[in-house]
């Protein structure tokens, strides 16, 4: 996985040659040159347990996912190209990954 990831400038990070950005708990992936994007919103988190040292850690849970339009001249109801929801931010990523692969070829 190390492979995919790297920084440009010490400010962003790159996922698979795309910009990945995180602010709080939304997460917005992909260049605003392509067609579209993908925006994912956390919507809840859930408290898991490892097992050295019975640590927590707070990782989310439920994830709306968008594929969005970069065209700015349409209103915004407009640019939700594709809507989802999924359980995980690792199932979320990939569907949203899968899908914005199509729509941007």
């Amino acid at each position: 996985m190390a492979e995919y990831i790297s920084t440009i400038d010490g400010k962003y990070l790159i996922y698979r040659g795309k910009p990945l950005l995180r602010e709080k708990n939304m997460i917005c992936y992909g260049s605003m040159k392509d067609k579209y994007i993908l925006f994912l919103m956390i919507l809840s988190n859930k408290t898991i347990e490892t097992t050295d040292e019975s640590k927590k850690h707070e990782v989310p849970d439920m994830i709306l996912g968008q594929i969005l339009s970069t065209d700015t001249t349409k209103p915004g109801h407009e640019r939700i190209a594709k809507q989802f929801q999924k359980n995980g931010l690792h199932e979320a990523m990939d569907l949203g990954i899968n899908f914005l692969d199509r729509m941007n070829a």
